[in-house]
């Protein structure tokens, strides 16, 4: 165990254990679903839309520390309904998005292993230069503060936005 992914692991934790408490309460029927507090639609994110975006970065975190990461490899077809800038759209009818079970496990597996890949890495890995290209390399130069991000300063974003659905569709604060 590193110091430094020790210390981005402890965040990833704190967001697991955040992601199983917001799920209290949400019905399968609801995951997929915009909220509509007195008829009037939000336009936010989702349970399925927060869950599907954040699944899609632990194999990302695995690849960046030189880890397979097969095992927790997301569907080709997930791709163009979670990654960045995908619109959030209202699951009517439940043919959008998967279901909930395999989104749910999905985000769980892939953060475990990121977290456990981040606790066995050498503190080198995390120093050495971020492979993105643009702006997210000028965001996070190096892996370590990319990783950082995905399983921290991320996860807690789209938590929130979760935090903020709950109390629309009218389920209580966690």
């Amino acid at each position: 165990m590193t110091l430094i992914g020790e210390m981005i692991a402890a965040g990833g934790r704190l967001g697991l254990m955040y992601a199983e408490r917001l799920l209290t309460g949400i019905k399968p029927a609801q995951f997929a679903r915009l909220a509509r507090p007195g008829g009037q639609m939000i336009q936010t994110n989702h349970p399925a839309f927060v869950f599907g975006h954040l699944a899609l970065y632990p194999p990302r975190v695995l690849a960046a520390l030189g880890k397979p990461a097969d095992a927790i490899a997301i569907s080709a077809d997930w791709e163009p309904l979670f990654k960045n800038g995908a619109e959030c759209r209202d699951d009517v009818e439940g043919t959008i998005y998967p279901a909930m079970a395999p989104i749910t496990e999905a985000f769980f597996s892939g953060y475990r292993a990121a977290i456990e890949a981040v606790t066995g890495a050498a503190e080198e890995q995390f120093a050495r230069p971020n492979p993105a290209e643009g702006r997210l390399r000028e965001l996070f130069p190096t892996i370590g503060s990319a990783i950082n991000f995905y399983l921290g300063g991320h996860v807690q974003n789209h938590l929130g936005q979760l935090s903020a659905w709950r109390r629309a569709v009218g389920l209580p604060p966690v």
